[in-house]
């Protein structure tokens, strides 16, 4: 076998071995697709009743195109059995990038990786329970009198992913924070200093991912200053361990 071959046949498995775990993914992704579209319906039903509460007597939610009733329960169980497999999902990458780390990077990815898919999960429902009231009645009282709140159900779908992929974003900050300190990018100290920046920079991004208007930026940019503090508070620590561990 040439030198080129030996170099080559490493990368291969690679390949192969990740097209292996990326069929695993998808497949236990069918499987629970397959499983919850049964009861398509009463989830759509479940992450709509947040808007339904609120809609003036009379008032619902409608379809303006031909396949929306079926496309829009179709496309969200699709999301919420996603959502239902990302712990498999992020152990098949896990399982792939593993043997190439060292144990102190193994012991410390997994407590980070566990954490990041608890911060995800409570992201969303942060955003359904807290979020989504207060938002919702907001905007149907804030309409003029005169006119009929009538959502359209594919339009609603597509406004509350947005919100559930940005919180759940958002609730990331901590990790983030966390590595960028240990990493050593930056310090904690460094951090502390442009708090001001960080606060303005939540209220932008708040302004980017959420409707244009006060109420729902603040709920999003509020819960990410204090996750940003949270971050600072565990690299902290992590910095007093160090420093205590260099001094012995």
């Amino acid at each position: 076998m040439s030198q080129q071959e030996q170099k080559q046949a490493p990368l291969i498995e690679h390949l192969v071995e990740l097209r292996s775990r990326l069929m695993r993914a998808v497949v236990v992704i069918l499987v629970i697709f397959l499983g919850l579209y049964a009861f398509a319906n009463d989830i759509y039903t479940f992450v709509a009743d947040p808007l339904m509460a609120l809609l003036p007597e009379g008032s619902q939610m409608i379809a303006t195109e031909v396949a929306s009733p079926f496309l829009a329960p179709f496309k969200l169980t699709l999301m919420v059995a996603f959502l239902i497999a990302v712990p498999f999902v992020l152990h098949q990458a896990w399982a792939f990038i593993a043997p190439g780390l060292y144990d102190n990077e193994k012991h410390l990815a997994l407590p980070l990786l566990a954490s990041s898919i608890v911060l995800f999960y409570a992201g969303i429902a942060f955003a359904y329970y807290v979020v989504f009231p207060l938002l919702f009645q907001f905007f149907t009282q804030a309409g003029p009198a005169k006119v009929a709140v009538m959502t359209d159900i594919q339009q609603y779908l597509n406004f509350v992913l947005k919100l559930f992929f940005a919180f759940g974003v958002a609730f990331e900050i901590p990790v983030a924070t966390f590595l960028l300190i240990l990493s050593g990018a930056t310090t904690v100290e460094s951090l502390s200093r442009k708090r001001p920046y960080i606060i303005l920079g939540c209220f932008v991004i708040g302004m980017l991912l959420t409707p244009p208007d006060v109420v729902s930026q603040s709920l999003l940019a509020v819960p990410m200053y204090l996750l940003y503090e949270v971050g600072l508070l565990f690299g902290r620590l992590v910095k007093r361990k160090r420093d205590a561990e260099s001094e012995e």
